[in-house]
């Protein structure tokens, strides 16, 4: 520690051990995925010849520190967080990557979404059949909660257990307040247990009425109907196991060079009978206000089916009550072996890379299987790993050199658009200063941002885990990139539109104030400003030729007022949350 009291900086480490071979493929410069830029401010000229990260873990290894810089601290928060700021910038230098970390996971949790339609007055009876405010409670957490690891990671959740507030359909209204508790309710178990988890998603109002289930009745043999089969087919494919056997690190499990289902018909059938029985726990038998949507589901005994359910090679036994019959249930999806690869892939996915190598998926299952005290399903321990593991953090295992201190040329993902709104957001701390939050729904892809908290068109998200944009370098490197599925010639042209309009903040047609003191005292300077701009968006990886065509452009325009200065930042934005080092995060 130093003398003079000021904080030490943190220091990273990696750790070392014997080369070991790879079969990663490089791609070309002609992919969208192959714009990089810095990688934790050192040296990236031999990318392309540098040795890939590992398929196995180091044995008997060594520790080396290695300080954290602003692109690294920078670069970490944009998988972390919803954003970078200089603000916390120095938080991640400071405390280290774990210790941030655990500082955001034992943070308490801000104002619910719930609490906060309440402040407004959105449970008066005039707003029961509107979705008034639910937009604004869900774009107010993401760019403004302090615990943005839990924002993060309550979005990656919500694109995996999706529901959507268009879809809540025969629910007796309150459709806002249905979709912000959903919102809370992920968020307030992101860091808990997946089994938990589970739980509290089965018996949701929320996801009863998007998959359908609520009110799910017996079999009625004089009538002929069934027990409804959505939500059974999703919690199985989409929600725990998916199609396909996995073994550990992600890879598919073939017979005959096919692929073994995890499931057939017969088990969605049986799967079924389970979800029978449940509705709204109305304590006054009445919908008049929003509160029985923050109740868990009821059974009702006489529409549950009672006989015996099988699926999945395992039985429910007959007569037995709904709720044990729910619990035995989610206990044999819980303990299935694919949870671990299926769930820890997508979440990977979603905060680091699209395309982690199979002893990335294997370490992260190895978590979820058990933590440091064998408990299997622990998300924070999840969420932790996969963060500090070495392919997140740019770390070369096969050698302690620095000078091969490189990125995985494969690596990185492409930032959905309401990742790039927020990055954008969160590093000029935009806020609502009249708390309204007037940011609306974003869906509209040709004059918005093509995407829109809770809003995905179907229970496959926005975008397939496993999409692969067609006649592409992607496609030919045999890579795929997710989020590229919402991506076309509107999409494109309708987010530089609208980021445009906000960062002017004239012509947004929101409420958005950010805060540019920062840029201004930059503004006469376009390689300091643009050199800002380039850390606190991109962690310093837009290239050199990249960095001059934006400087030229800008050192153009007349900077002798502080109407010029704040023209030439809103040019400068605009042109850098264009860039392919901003919208593709390595």
């Amino acid at each position: 520690m130093q003398d003079d009291g000021a904080p030490q900086q943190a220091t990273d480490t990696i750790e070392t051990s014997s080369p070991t071979k790879s079969g990663l493929l490089a791609i070309g410069s002609a992919s969208v995925l192959s714009a990089c830029g810095g990688n934790d401010g050192l040296n990236t000229s031999s990318l392309s010849s540098a040795a890939p990260p590992p398929e196995t873990a180091p044995s008997s290894a060594q520790l080396l520190p290695i300080p954290i810089t602003e692109q690294a601290a920078a670069r970490f928060l944009m998988q972390a967080g919803m954003g970078a700021s200089r603000t916390e910038i120095k938080k991640v230098q400071t405390l280290g990557y774990s210790a941030w970390i655990d500082q955001q996971m034992q943070m308490p949790a801000s104002l619910s979404r719930w609490d906060w339609l309440v402040t407004k007055g959105m449970n008066a009876s005039e707003f029961r059949n509107s979705q008034a405010g639910f937009d604004s409670c869900a774009w107010r957490k993401l760019i403004q909660s302090p615990d943005t690891l839990r924002q993060r990671v309550c979005f990656a959740l919500s694109e995996i257990f999706v529901i959507s507030i268009d879809g809540l359909v025969n629910g007796g209204g309150w459709k806002a307040f249905a979709a912000a508790h959903y919102l809370d309710l992920l968020e307030a178990n992101c860091f808990g247990n997946y089994r938990d988890l589970l739980q509290k998603i089965s018996t949701s109002t929320s996801m009863s009425l998007y998959l359908t289930y609520r009110g799910n009745t017996k079999f009625n043999p004089a009538t002929g109907a069934l027990p409804d089969e959505n939500y059974a087919r999703e919690l199985m494919q989409l929600f725990s196991i998916g199609l396909v056997n996995l073994n550990q690190d992600g890879s598919v499990i073939t017979q005959n060079g096919v692929p073994v289902e995890t499931y057939q018909l017969e088990d969605i059938t049986g799967l079924a009978r389970v979800f029978t029985g449940w509705d709204f726990d109305l304590a006054q038998s009445n919908t008049s206000t929003p509160d029985y949507h923050r109740r868990p589901l009821r059974q009702y005994p006489n529409k549950h089916e009672t006989g015996a359910s099988s699926f999945l090679g395992k039985t429910i036994p007959a007569g037995i009550s709904g709720e044990e019959a729910l619990k035995l249930s989610l206990d044999i999806l819980f303990a299935h072996p694919n949870v671990a690869p299926f769930i820890g892939k997508q979440l990977i996915q979603k905060l680091v890379t699209s395309n982690p190598s199979p002893a990335y998926v294997a370490r992260i299952s190895a978590v979820f299987n058990a933590n440091a005290f064998g408990v299997r399903g622990d998300l924070g321990a999840v969420v932790k790993a996969i963060l500090l593991d070495p392919e997140a953090r740019g770390r070369n295992l096969a050698t302690s050199s620095l000078t091969e201190f490189v990125f995985n040329p494969q690596a990185g993902k492409i930032r959905e658009p309401i990742l790039r709104f927020c990055a954008w957001a969160r590093a000029f701390n935009a806020s609502s200063p009249s708390d309204t939050w007037r940011i609306g729904d974003t869906s509209d892809a040709g004059t918005k941002l093509g995407q829109s908290p809770l809003r995905s068109p179907s229970v496959f998200n926005f975008y397939r885990p496993g999409y692969v944009p067609p006649n592409t370098a992607i496609a030919n490197a045999g890579l795929i990139a997710p989020e590229m599925q919402i991506v076309n010639e509107s999409s494109v042209v309708g987010y530089l539109n609208f980021m445009q309009n906000t960062i002017d903040g004239m012509r947004g047609g929101n409420d958005l104030k950010a805060d540019y003191s920062g840029l201004m005292a930059l503004a006469h300077d376009p390689v300091a400003l643009v050199g800002e701009m380039n850390l606190l968006l991109a962690a310093g990886q837009l290239d050199l030729g990249t960095l001059q065509r934006i400087q030229n452009a800008i050192g153009t325009m007349p900077f002798t007022t502080d109407r010029a200065k704040l023209l030439r930042i809103h040019a400068a934005l605009t042109l850098v949350l264009a860039t392919p080092e901003f919208i593709v995060l390595k």
